[in-house]
C-alpha cells in the first residue's frame, strides 16, 4: 500500500512538473512575443522621431505642411529613397532666401563707398558695354519729361567720375571720401548711375541688363569683390527697410538733365529658408542656389558661418565673368548661361542634374518672374515654393495657382507670405506690401 502510495505520488509529481514546464515554457514565449512586439513598435517610433521636422517658424501653416510632407516622403528615412541617386532642392538667392537683393545691395554700397578700380577712360567703356544706343523705355525721362538717352546720360557719368577720380585719395587725389560725399559731382554720379542701371534694366532683356551691373568690378580680383560684399551684407543688414528718393542735383543738369529715382534700402536673413535648407540636407536631400547674382557675391552670403546659411560653395551657382591673371574682365563667361528665367533651367540641367542621373530637383523655391521657367519645367519636382510678391505677370499666373489649391491635399505650387516692412516672414500666404498694413494676397485682387 505504502508503495502503490509513493508510485501515485511520484506519478502526479511528474505530471505537475510538467505542466509547470508547459506552462511556464508558453508564457515566456508569450512574453519574449510581446517584447518583440514592443521592439517593433520602438523601433517604427524611432525611425518617425529620428525624421529632422522643420521648425514651425512663421510658415504658412498649408505651406509648412506641404513641405513637411514632401520631406516625409523622399528624405531619407522614406522607402522611396536611394542614397546612390540623393534628391536635391533648389533655391533661388535675392528675395528668396533672403529679402531683398544682395546684387543692388552690394551696387549701392559700391557707390557709396567709391569702390572702382577703373581710370575715367575705362569706366566710359564699362558703363556702355553691349548696352544700344538711343532712349531707354518711357519710363525713364528726366524731370522736364524727356526722354533720356544713353549717349546723354553716360556723358553726365563720365564728366563726375573724372572729377571723383582725380579728386579721391584713394584714387589720385587727396580728399577723404567724406569730403568727395559732399560734393554734386558724387550726388550726381550717384542718382544717374542708379537711374542707368534701372533704365537699363527695364528697357532690354535679362541677357543684356543683368550682366551690365557686374562689369564695374573690372579689374578687381575675386577677394576683393567678395570682401566688398561681405562688408555690404553687413551694412546692409544693419540698415533700415525703406524707399528712398533720389534726385540729381540742378547745378550739374549736364547732358541728361536733372532725373529722379527710387530704390530700397537694407537687406534681411529668411531664418525659415535657412532650416528649411539644413532640414533638407539633414534628411538626405542636397540644396543648392541659382541666382542671377554673381557667384561669387552670393557664395559669400550662402557659405559664411555668420549668416547662417552654411552651405559648400560648390552648391552655389551663379552668373559668372571672365577673369584674367585673377582679376575680373567685363566679358561674361563663354558657354555659360545668363542665370535667369531659361538660364537657370539650362543651368540646373548642366551642372547639377547631370551629376544626378539626370533627374531634375524634387524642390524649388523662388519668387519672381525670372525663377517661372526652373519653377515649372521639371516633371521630378513635387513642390514649388512661391514667396508672395504680389507679383503680376507669368509668377502672378503661378501665385493664383498656388491660392487656388490653398488647403487642399497634393498641392504642386504654395505661398509664403512676408511683412515687406520689416523684412520677416508672417504665417500666412498674403503678404504686407512695402509702405502699408494690408495683407494681399494676390495682384489686382
Amino acid at each position: 500500500m505504502f508503495m502503490q502510495r509513493k508510485k501515485l505520488k511520484g506519478i502526479v509529481g511528474s505530471i505537475v512538473i510538467s505542466s509547470l514546464l508547459l506552462t511556464t515554457g508558453f508564457s515566456a514565449t508569450s512574453e519574449k512575443s510581446k517584447v518583440e512586439d514592443q521592439d517593433k513598435k520602438f523601433e517604427k517610433k524611432e525611425n518617425l522621431s529620428s525624421i529632422q521636422m522643420l521648425d514651425q517658424g512663421k510658415w504658412a501653416p498649408n505651406t509648412y505642411e506641404a513641405i513637411q510632407d514632401l520631406i516625409n516622403k523622399y528624405g531619407a528615412k522614406s522607402s522611396r529613397y536611394k542614397s546612390e541617386k540623393k534628391p536635391y532642392a533648389i533655391f533661388d538667392w535675392d528675395n528668396t532666401s533672403i529679402m531683398n537683393d544682395t546684387e543692388e545691395a552690394l551696387f549701392f554700397y559700391q557707390i557709396d563707398q567709391m569702390k572702382f578700380n577703373l581710370t575715367p577712360e575705362e569706366f566710359y567703356t564699362v558703363i556702355k558695354t553691349k548696352i544700344p544706343d538711343g532712349p531707354f523705355s518711357n519710363a525713364y525721362k528726366n524731370n522736364n519729361g524727356e526722354l533720356v538717352t544713353l549717349e546723354a546720360i553716360t556723358n553726365d557719368l563720365k564728366r563726375d567720375y573724372d572729377y571723383l577720380y582725380r579728386h579721391y585719395k584713394v584714387l589720385i587725389g587727396d580728399q577723404s571720401l567724406d569730403e568727395i560725399r559732399t560734393t554734386d559731382y558724387f550726388h550726381d554720379f550717384k542718382v544717374k548711375l542708379y537711374f542707368l542701371y534701372e533704365a537699363i534694366g527695364d528697357t532690354y532683356s535679362t541677357d543684356i541688363s543683368y550682366p551690365w551691373v557686374l562689369y564695374l568690378f573690372s579689374n578687381m580680383s575675386v577677394g576683393e569683390v567678395k570682401q566688398l560684399a561681405e562688408d555690404s551684407n553687413d551694412f546692409n543688414l544693419g540698415a533700415g527697410i525703406s524707399k528712398e528718393k533720389l534726385t540729381s542735383p540742378q547745378q550739374l543738369h549736364g547732358d541728361a538733365g536733372v532725373v529722379s529715382i527710387s530704390h530700397i534700402t537694407g537687406l534681411r536673413l529668411a531664418p525659415e529658408i535657412s532650416n528649411l535648407m539644413h532640414t533638407f540636407q539633414n534628411n538626405g536631400i542636397d540644396v543648392y542656389v541659382v541666382s542671377a547674382s554673381m557667384e561669387e557675391v552670393v557664395e559669400v552670403f550662402a557659405s559664411n558661418p555668420k549668416y547662417g546659411y552654411n552651405l559648400p560653395e560648390e552648391n552655389v551657382f551663379g552668373m559668372r565673368l571672365k577673369k584674367e591673371s585673377g582679376n575680373i574682365k567685363p566679358v561674361y563667361e563663354e558657354n555659360y548661361p545668363i542665370t535667369a528665367g531659361q538660364g537657370k533651367t539650362k543651368t540646373i540641367i548642366n551642372e547639377i542634374a547631370s551629376n544626378k542621373g539626370g533627374c531634375g530637383p524634387i524642390f524649388v523655391a523662388g519668387d519672381s518672374n525670372t525663377d517661372y521657367e526652373m519653377l515649372t519645367e521639371f516633371k521630378d519636382t513635387k513642390l514649388s515654393l512661391i514667396i508672395n510678391r504680389v507679383s503680376g505677370s507669368k509668377i502672378g499666373e503661378l501665385s493664383k495657382l498656388a491660392a487656388s489649391r490653398m488647403g487642399k491635399n497634393n498641392p504642386k505650387y504654395v505661398l509664403q507670405g512676408r511683412n515687406e516692412n520689416t523684412g520677416l516672414w508672417i504665417p500666412t500666404e498674403s503678404t504686407i506690401k512695402l509702405g502699408t498694413n494690408e495683407k494681399v494676397l494676390l495682384a489686382n485682387h
